[in-house]
């Protein structure tokens, strides 16, 4: 019986192989996920109003400022060392609204800085049309990514000594920006603003650049020192 039993055996096996090869393997199925979360966004800020604020009737420009990481933490006058939240110390007339948010060392985060404006945009007589995002260092970073985020939302940007993805050229390249840099920084290095700055203008975007031969770190002293910037800023309307 044997002889009789292999090659039926081998048939079998055979036929089972046929049957397995002709069965298409199970493939992954293509799925969509979609969910409303709700989280809960917080941060400490400065608000400067102008003098003439409470008498006009009118909406101002807002200037959100975003400062670098020495000031984080949870010390408000920190963020007051440097840039548009030390400049209005000593200018009661400066013709912006001035949020200035601090960070709590963990990274600027775009969605908290949006819920924020929608904050301060409902609550002030915001021009809608004239709001404007300028960081220095780590919040020049912060400046690059939230620009990059929503620039549906802003009229100009002044990013200074920071850097961004340059893969967000496309995302960049309809909004005003104006860039500094100084050449000797050695915390932040230029090229990582030469970088965005070639990025964007490859782009078709529209963005200026300054950069200071002989600057290290600290070129925002001078940049914020500039009525010129304003005066750009104030210029571009959404």
């Amino acid at each position: 019986m044997k002889p009789l039993l292999i090659p039926s055996l081998c048939l079998l096996l055979l036929g089972i192989k046929t049957a397995c090869a002709a069965e298409p393997l199970p493939a992954q199925s293509e799925n969509h996920f979609e969910a409303r979360i709700t989280v809960t966004a917080k941060t400490d800020y400065l608000l400067f109003l102008p003098r003439d604020y409470a008498k006009s009737k009118h909406r101002w420009p807002l200037m959100l400022f975003l400062h670098g990481s020495g000031e984080s933490g949870s010390d408000l006058a920190k963020v007051k060392t440097h840039g548009p939240a030390k400049l209005v110390e000593d200018r009661p007339d400066f013709p912006f609204i001035v949020v200035s948010p601090q960070n709590s060392g963990r990274g600027w985060n775009p969605d908290t800085l949006n819920a924020l404006l929608d904050r301060i945009v409902s609550k002030y007589r915001v021009d809608k049309h004239r709001i404007y995002l300028t960081g220095l260092s780590m919040g020049g970073y912060g400046t690059w990514t939230l620009a990059a985020e929503h620039p549906e939302r802003f009229a100009a940007a002044a990013p200074i000594c920071g850097g961004g993805n340059p893969k967000d050229a496309a995302l960049l390249a309809g909004l005003p920006i104006w860039a500094f840099h100084g050449a000797l920084d050695t915390k932040v290095p230029v090229a990582r603003t030469r970088d965005m700055v070639a990025a964007v203008k490859a782009a078709g975007g529209n963005i200026r650049y300054t950069e200071y031969p002989q600057a290290g770190h600290d070129c925002w002293t001078e940049t914020y020192a500039n009525p010129e910037l304003y005066t750009w800023l104030l210029e571009h309307h959404r």
